[in-house]
């Protein structure tokens, strides 16, 4: 399952490749504190596992990256495990990052359109994710409040540490 390449105001998104993965890497750990590590095997495994890898480029660079799981994959993240204990297909989005210098340009929601249309292309109902409520992830509830994710449960993660709002979008 693949999207069409799409651009935007000198923004392109295409598929992500291993080229890409040094940039992956580097914007993850300066977002680290609200995704999870990632080092270069845990991200080669989830690029082989995702139906959609994706990055946004402007200027030649990488500048966002957005990586969503389909429902049936081997992945324990315990985030991933609460949407896959219920029925349904749907797309997982287990991270999406924007480099700093590009927040405010529309660059996750860009990519975000761009999922939508495979969800909708694949015959798939739900894009899910959970974003972090305590301690809050301000940014991501505005942004994913004004795509229209609503919130279907919470839980406690990180051993009691963080507790997360699990959100669904209806994209048919």
């Amino acid at each position: 399952m693949t999207a069409m390449p799409s651009s935007q105001d000198g923004l392109s998104v295409r598929d992500a490749n291993v080229v890409d993965f040094p940039d992956i890497l580097r914007l993850n750990t300066e977002w680290v504190h609200f995704t999870s590590h990632l080092d270069e095997a845990a991200l080669a495994k989830l690029h082989a596992l995702s139906p959609y890898h994706r990055v946004a480029v402007s200027g030649g660079r990488v500048v966002a990256f957005l990586l969503a799981l389909r429902e049936g994959c081997d992945y324990d993240s315990p985030n991933y495990r609460w949407f896959a204990d219920r029925d349904g297909a749907f797309l997982y989005v287990d991270r999406v990052v924007v480099d700093t210098a590009a927040q405010g340009r529309g660059v996750a929601r860009m990519l975000y359109d761009d999922l939508i249309g495979l969800a909708k292309a694949s015959g798939i109902d739900r894009v899910v994710c959970e974003l972090d409520a305590e301690p809050p992830n301000e940014a991501s509830a505005r942004f994913h409040g004004a795509c229209g994710f609503v919130e279907v449960g919470t839980q406690w993660v990180a051993d009691g540490m963080k507790r997360v709002s699990l959100r669904e979008l209806r994209v048919r």
